[in-house]
């Protein structure tokens, strides 16, 4: 049974000075000892590649591919023998990256092999969404005679080959840092991880461990395609970092001995667990204040502010632990029309979302956003659903709201690109549990280089800060009580011809043994309403908060209402 004593510093308050003990309040000294042993073997098995010069490029970067093998255990060990192959005979590099990989002829859940690794190691997953039916404005502005390999539908790695992570906000030197260690050439080796939403901002301790921005190259990576899969392992060295070939490997072959080839499909079932406790920073009470406060600011005459959006943690108990992949595998039951993820550096807890909205996906010199706000429930009939989306598409405060995210999101892509396509100029966009006013953009930028550009220009949107962004940001953080953390900030990818990233909402942080915060956040424009907006926050936790609570599988009562609308 887990402990369900709450320590201090999970609370989702904001951090204080000389804060003490990160995430370990609670825990046995014997579990403590444990813990801080893991970390310190974990922390050092790797290198930090902010560290390093960016400017000297790498002795060399490369994937070697090997013989497609059945099945996972098959591919296990013949990466196993490639590693001791390579470490018997090295490449004469004093830095570089190398990343060998198995075709499986059999298309196996990333999420699923994910699960059955040991939850010690550091573990991520990032899964692309379906954008079928939705017409694919990138394509227009990425031909480029680079390399056409498919993109996986989902990956999910643990250990790390090399990472990237400071306390300082991510700049351009950190950037280059990580493309030093990417190429058009090998298109999967790629930097998984994620920035804060407010890099200036203090960090609590339950993000401490992300630090202000954290992306990694697992050592062990297993990529799911349509009809197949890939099993890879990386080794990344620079003498220059006092980490070697041998160091990498040797970490390389402790973190392999530990894979699992034994792969069940998660069930999406019931997570077996109960919530004790549900708390909200802010409170009903205070909330309505906060709204109304940012209402009497945005009509002042005097003031630019025309939107900011205010979120909310939401601290859940459990009498047991929850388990962050089972978790985002019942979330995943939900639709395609989402990306998952999980992040989860050494020591840290699992930050894991099913987000429907896109930061920006490029591809070569292409690069399309968009803009998703405004948010109403799904109808049970036909007829209500229909009321629903009118209702939506004619509302003077959405139509609002909505504008001021498209309008300010191409307004930013002007500045990196050459032309900019808005398509459609507004539609509704239907999830799951909730449907959103949506539009695409996209454009050409001037030079892949221009790449740092797009996340400066882009985050935060006015869809998860407002707009001016300058002042909804310091109005966020003189109201907000609590460290959004990493919660509506990006959450991706960098490749060397492709990367892609996602706006980390509809997202919770997950820990052993100390429940979890969930986070949602609304738009507040003139005419919101403070009660619609807390009923808004509420629709938008459901898919974790149901999911938890024994709730029937989504689909299960989609089914059903499909099959009443046949009988009308």
């Amino acid at each position: 049974m887990a402990s369900i004593q709450l320590a201090s510093h999970f609370l989702g308050t904001k951090p204080k000075k000389n804060n003490p003990s990160p995430i370990l309040q609670g825990y046995s000294q014997t579990k403590l000892l444990s813990f801080h042993r893991q970390r310190f073997l974990l922390c050092s098995l790797s290198m930090n590649g902010c560290e390093a010069n960016y400017k000297s490029p790498l002795g060399t970067v490369e994937t070697r591919t090997l013989s497609t093998v059945l099945s996972p255990a098959a591919a296990t060990e013949s990466l196993r023998n490639a590693v001791s192959a390579l470490k018997s005979q090295p490449p004469p590099f004093s830095s570089g990256i190398i990343r060998l990989q198995v075709p499986i002829e059999q298309q196996i859940g990333a999420i699923d092999w994910l699960h059955a690794q040991n939850e010690v190691l550091p573990r991520c997953l990032f899964s692309c969404r379906s954008d079928a039916g939705r017409p694919d404005l990138l394509q227009d502005f990425s031909s480029n005679g680079g390399s056409s390999d498919p993109n996986p539908v989902s990956v999910a790695g643990i250990g790390s080959a090399v990472f990237f992570r400071n306390l300082d906000p991510f700049s351009h030197d950190d950037w280059r840092s990580i493309r030093r260690f990417l190429s058009w050439k090998y298109p999967l080796i790629r930097a998984y991880g994620g920035l804060r939403f407010d890099p200036n901002g203090k960090i609590a301790a339950e993000w401490e461990h992300f630090g202000s921005f954290y992306f990694t190259v697992p050592q062990v990576e297993f990529d799911e395609f349509r009809g197949s899969s890939i099993l890879a392992a990386t080794v990344a060295w620079d003498n220059e970092l006092s980490w070697t070939l041998e160091n990498s490997i040797d970490a390389l072959q402790e973190t392999m001995l530990q894979v699992s080839s034994v792969i069940m499909r998660l069930r999406q079932e019931s997570l077996g667990v109960s919530v004790v406790s549900k708390n909200h920073v802010p409170s009903e009470g205070a909330y309505y204040p906060s709204v109304s406060n940012a209402l009497e600011i945005i009509k002042n005459k005097n003031s630019p502010l025309s939107k900011v959006v205010l979120a909310r943690c939401s601290r859940v108990i459990t009498d047991t632990d929850i388990d962050p992949i089972a978790w985002l595998a019942r979330l995943q039951s939900e639709g395609q029309d989402a990306y998952q993820f999980c992040l989860q550096p050494p020591g840290a807890p699992a930050f894991i979302g099913n987000t429907p909205e896109r930061l920006f996906h490029r591809k070569h010199l292409g690069v399309c956003s968009e803009a998703l706000a405004a948010t109403r429930p799904r109808g049970d009939s036909k007829v209500l659903e229909m009321q629903i989306e009118r209702d939506l598409l004619t509302s003077p405060k959405d139509d609002l709201e909505f504008s001021i995210v498209r309008d300010n999101i191409r307004e930013k892509l002007k500045t990196i690109c050459d032309r900019v396509v808005v398509k459609p100029h507004k539609s509704v966009r239907k999830l799951a549990r909730v449907q959103h006013l949506y539009s695409q953009l996209a454009g050409q930028l001037r030079r892949e280089d221009d790449e740092f550009g797009i996340l400066a220009a882009l985050h935060p949107t006015p869809a998860v800060c407002g707009c001016p962004v300058e002042e909804a940001r310091l109005l966020i953080e003189k109201i907000e009580s609590f460290d959004r953390g990493m919660y509506a900030g990006p959450i991706g990818f960098f490749g060397g011809g492709e990367s892609e990233f996602a706006v980390g909402i509809r997202s919770a942080l997950v820990e052993k043994g100390l429940g979890a915060l969930i986070y949602a956040g609304t738009g507040i424009v003139s005419g919101s309403n403070p009660s619609s907006e807390w009923n808004e926050l509420e629709l938008k936790i459901s898919q974790f908060t149901k999911s938890l609570e024994h709730e029937p599988a989504l689909q299960a009562n989609q089914l059903k209402r499909q099959a009443k609308l046949k009988l009308l």
